[in-house]
């Protein structure tokens, strides 16, 4: 069984692949392209999929609000994957918000050059104090 961050590494592989494929306007499924990164179905990962995609254009919107100098599709799609994710989580899960942003920015490490970690870490800070307030 995966722990939680391994499964967010599973939903922003999904997400990424979904990017590829509709920017190469191609057929897909969702649930076939989860079966291919989990062995088992994961309620966590379906749901942040399927409200990821059912939140997109929320998503986008709120990242072009907080992105300085950037646009949300400029940003290269393992990028916008993370920050997709980060951003579901904070607005529509009960996962805290320390626990969202610390995950986003440990995914970002991990994928991405130290500039986007602090691109996203600063979106993220962003919502939740907007949020917050």
């Amino acid at each position: 069984m995966k722990n939680r961050s391994e499964l967010r590494e599973v939903i922003i592989k999904v997400i990424y692949q979904i990017k590829i494929l509709e920017s190469a306007n191609l057929a897909y499924s969702i649930e076939d392209l989860i079966k291919e990164q989990l062995e088992i179905e994961n309620d966590f990962v379906k749901s942040c999929v399927m409200g990821i995609i059912e939140k997109k254009k929320e998503i986008e919107k709120l990242a072009n609000t907080y992105l300085q100098d950037w646009k949300f599709d400029r940003l290269n799609k393992v990028d916008q994957a993370i920050l997709s994710l980060g951003i579901y989580e904070l607005k529509y899960t009960d996962t805290p918000s320390v626990v969202t942003i610390n995950e986003a920015i440990e995914l970002s490490k991990k994928y991405s050059d130290s500039k986007v970690v602090k691109m996203i870490n600063g979106v993220l800070d962003k919502i939740y104090h907007e949020d917050e307030g």
